[in-house]
């Protein structure tokens, strides 16, 4: 029996790599014959760099700005000419000093310093995950770091953040890394929200980085100055195409000065783990994440699992940490079962500190009752309910 355990991470308990950990230890001790594929994955977001070298990528690390300006070590993952990037890495959320935001502020230009880092080391093949960004700068601070100048009206350089980008009057790329002309950037992305409006970068993301109505009010019409500039000076209209609202707008960035593209972070990951290769022979995937609820339901890392291994004709079990669909809406993505930490333990902050021991647990369960299901004659193919 072929096990693949690809699950996402329990967020405020596991990483990907420690609940893939949990899960093969306990399908170990109900299943001890099988051989058990650990392949944890991520949607773009934290996780994606761990994942890469997971999956046989070298880690290397760069020195380079946070959020803030303040120096961080930053990983990523290297094999050959292929990179994996994170922006959170460099630019995320957890990189704030003390946690302090800095919603008007907050640069990427970190993560165009982890870029440099990627390409002095010869990528010209990089995937760049966009979640958990600290700043709303519409990519301008990763532009800039590799070789771009965004300049007032009186030809100074604006300062960094969001905020900065209200006084923006002119682009210049002649300074642009060269060796961008070569590359294939791709931005790793589950969401496909526009730059601009209701559902743009400010409006949605801009409040869960510490901004004020009175400062997404200020980012939006920064924003909108930006996607204007951007399309005088260089030709290209960012304003609405889905994706660019990513990370605080680094999608538009990535489409103006990277000639990215943009596309589903999950299905990135998995085709940088090779996971199509890993499902020959498989007889059950194991996936899951911390929260299992509507919002999984379209593009999450577990989905992208169920439907690359439901192409491949395996069944699916998510074991997750809370699970808030029906069963239903499980089997319409492609998931046959799922189960809860809860199930084990009610109470939930119990759960989330005992995360690993109770994930372990839930696994050895499901590794039991398919392993009873798997030896019936007409059930070869079943997932434990």
């Amino acid at each position: 029996m072929r096990i693949v355990v690809a699950p996402d991470k329990f967020k405020g308990s596991l990483t990907a790599v420690e609940a893939a950990a949990a899960i093969g230890q306990g399908l170990r001790r109900s299943c001890p014959d099988a051989e058990i594929v650990l392949l944890p994955v991520a949607d773009g977001g934290d996780g994606t760099v761990d994942a890469a070298v997971t999956a046989g990528y070298d880690r290397r690390t760069a020195r380079v700005q946070g959020p803030t300006g303040r120096p961080v070590d930053a990983d990523f993952a290297l094999r050959g000419d292929s990179a994996v990037l994170e922006l959170a890495e460099a630019s995320g959320l957890r990189r704030l000093p003390a946690g302090v935001p800095a919603p008007l502020t907050a640069s990427t230009y970190g993560t165009g310093e982890l870029l440099g880092a990627a390409l002095a080391s010869g990528a010209c093949r990089i995937v760049l995950g966009a979640g958990g960004s600290a700043s709303t700068d519409g990519g301008a601070g990763m532009a800039c770091a590799l070789g771009v100048r965004l300049l007032d009206a009186r030809g100074q350089d604006l300062a960094p953040g969001g905020a900065a980008l209200r006084e923006l009057h002119a682009v210049d790329v002649s300074g642009l890394r060269p060796e961008l002309a070569s590359c294939s950037v791709v931005l790793a992305s589950d969401v496909d929200n526009p730059l601009l409006g209701d559902r743009g970068a400010a409006a949605v993301y801009g409040p869960q980085k510490g901004a004020t109505p009175q400062d997404v009010a200020l980012l939006e019409a920064a924003l909108t100055r930006y996607a204007l500039v951007l399309h005088r000076e260089l030709g290209i209209d960012v304003s609405s195409v889905p994706g660019a609202g990513a990370a605080g707008g680094t999608g538009a960035g990535a489409l103006a000065f990277l000639s990215a593209r943009i596309s589903s972070g999950i299905d990135l990951v998995l085709d940088v783990v090779r996971f199509a290769e890993a499902l020959q022979g498989a007889d059950l995937v194991v996936t899951g994440e911390g929260s299992f609820d509507a919002q999984s339901l379209h593009g999450k890392a577990p989905v992208g699992v169920a439907q690359a291994a439901a192409c491949a004709g395996v069944p699916v079990l998510a074991l997750v940490g809370r699970l808030d669909v029906s069963a239903a809406q499980l089997q319409g993505v492609g998931i046959g079962s799922a189960h809860s930490l809860l199930d084990l333990e009610p109470d939930q902050e119990t759960a989330i500190r005992h995360a690993g021991a109770l994930l372990a647990r839930l696994a050895e369960d499901a590794g039991r009752t398919f392993a009873a299901a798997r030896s019936e004659p007409t059930s070869s193919t079943a997932v434990p309910g």
